[in-house]
C-alpha cells in the first residue's frame, strides 16, 4: 500500500481543515515546498495535494506553489481541487503533474470524466467525498444527493482506475480510519482505492494495507506528530 502524505493549500500556505469546515483552519506552513521536502525527507515518493480554494471556488488559485512542489521535489504528485474543466487538466499534466483528481466534476460532468480518461488514461483519478452518507462537491460545503456506490458504479463504467474516498466525518478529527467502510468498497470494486480521513495510528495503516487498499492519505497526524511518517511508509509496505 502506498502512504500519500497531504498537503492542502490555502492562500499558497499548507494548512488543514477540520471535518472539511473552512472556519476551522489549522496553518502548518507558509513555505508548502520546505513542508514536501521534509516529507520527502521521511522517505515519502508521493504526494497528495489539495488546492482548497480551488475546490471551493473552482479555478486553479494554487497553480504556482504545487508547480513549485513538483519541481523542487522527486516524488509522485497528484492535485485535486477546482478541476472542472479539460483545459485545467491539460494545464496540470503539461506542467508536469502526475495525476490530477477529478470530484464535483465527476458528479456533474460525466462527459469531461470519459473524454479525460480517453486523452490522459491513468493520469486521471476520482475523489468521491462521503458527508452525511451521500457525496459532497464544491469543496464538500453541497451535498450532491448521490451515493457513494452509484458514483463508483458510475466512474468505473467511464473506465476509471483510481478512486481516492474521503470519509469527511473523519477527516482531520483523528478519530480513526473508516475500516468498515474501506473493506466493503474494496471488497466490491475492482479499482485502485486511496483511503481519506482519520488515519491516525499504525494500527490504522496496518488494518486498511489488510483491507487490500491501493492507498491511504495521511493528513494531520502527520502535522500534530501522532504518527510518524517513516514509520507508517514501513509498515505499508
Amino acid at each position: 500500500m502506498i502512504i500519500f502524505p497531504a498537503i492542502d493549500l490555502y492562500e499558497k500556505k499548507a494548512v488543514r481543515l477540520y471535518k472539511g469546515d473552512y472556519s476551522q483552519m489549522t496553518l502548518y506552513g507558509d513555505d508548502p515546498v520546505s513542508v514536501a521536502l521534509a516529507m520527502q525527507r521521511k522517505g515519502a515518493a508521493h504526494l497528495h495535494l489539495v488546492d482548497l480554494e480551488g475546490a471551493r471556488d473552482s479555478g486553479t488559485p494554487n497553480f504556482d506553489i504545487v508547480c513549485q512542489i513538483k519541481q523542487n521535489t522527486c516524488m509522485f504528485c497528484e492535485i485535486g481541487g477546482g478541476i472542472r474543466s479539460i483545459k485545467t487538466i491539460t494545464k496540470y499534466i503539461n506542467a508536469g503533474i502526475d495525476r490530477v483528481i477529478l470530484g464535483t466534476a465527476a458528479v456533474e460532468n460525466e462527459s469531461l470524466v470519459k473524454q479525460s480518461v480517453a486523452e490522459f488514461g491513468d493520469k486521471i483519478a476520482v475523489g468521491i467525498d462521503i458527508k452525511n452518507g451521500s457525496v459532497a462537491v464544491r469543496g464538500w460545503l453541497k451535498d450532491s444527493g448521490v451515493s457513494a456506490d452509484e458514483l463508483f458504479d458510475k466512474m468505473i463504467s467511464c473506465g476509471v482506475k483510481t478512486i481516492i474516498c474521503t470519509d469527511v466525518s473523519k477527516d482531520g478529527a483523528q478519530e480513526g480510519a473508516s475500516l468498515g467502510l474501506y473493506s466493503r468498497l474494496s471488497k466490491k470494486y475492482p479499482v485502485n482505492i486511496t483511503a481519506s480521513g482519520g488515519v491516525t495510528t499504525l494500527g490504522d495503516i496496518r488494518a486498511l494495507s489488510d483491507c487490500g487498499l491501493y492507498g491511504a492519505i495521511i493528513g494531520k497526524a502527520y502535522y500534530t506528530g501522532t504518527i510518524d511518517l517513516a514509520e507508517a511508509i514501513s509498515e505499508a509496505k
